[in-house]
């Protein structure tokens, strides 16, 4: 898949079950529960992670400030649903060896779509509940402004305070808490 633009977001979550209850009545499509094992790879910009789970599968490489607001991310990802799902501990292996493992990440993710906006609701072990919000544009005719637009309408609608957005990626919660010493 080409590169293409999300806006996003990413905040704590105290209610899971209330972001449930307005996302089901704002007529979410629910896709279901993926357990994600992400594992990020050392790179010298950006991130790149491969996606192990049991919906999703991809390589996905991303650039994007770490700021607790929505924020401009650049996607280019490669889909491996279509690929034998035996072939990605090779993959895993591979790229570990030629670039080293900077963190991995286990989550149980649920996942939901309104239109273009895709909203995840994740359990991360020691690290707790948190809600995601995408607002994706694949093809270039939606932009930024609107983009960021949605995000931040279903920020409000979610009830996600300012005091509750996380700047960080999983990734940096799971370096720190693998550094001696250090804690989430």
């Amino acid at each position: 898949m080409p590169a293409h633009l999300n806006v996003e977001l990413k905040a704590r979550c105290d209610d899971p079950e209330r972001v449930r209850r307005v996302l089901a009545d704002a007529g979410a499509t629910f896709h279901g529960v993926d357990a994600q094992r992400d594992v990020y790879f050392t790179v010298p910009a950006g991130r790149l992670k491969l996606r192990r789970g049991t919906i999703e599968r991809a390589l996905v490489f991303y650039q994007r400030g770490d700021r607790a607001e929505s924020r401009r991310s650049a996607v280019t990802m490669a889909r491996l649903e279509a690929m034998a799902p035996e072939l990605d501990q090779a993959l895993e292996e591979t790229l570990s060896a030629a670039l080293g493992v900077h963190a991995v990440v286990e989550k149980r993710r649920e996942i939901r779509f309104v239109d273009n906006v895709k909203f995840h609701l994740d359990e991360v072990p020691g690290a707790g509940a948190f809600v995601e919000i995408e607002a994706i544009d694949l093809d270039g005719t939606r932009g930024e402004a609107r983009l960021r637009a949605q995000c931040e309408t279903w920020q409000k609608r979610l009830g996600l305070g300012p005091d509750a957005l996380v700047a960080d990626s999983y990734a940096d919660f799971a370096a720190l808490s693998s550094t001696p010493g250090r804690s989430t």
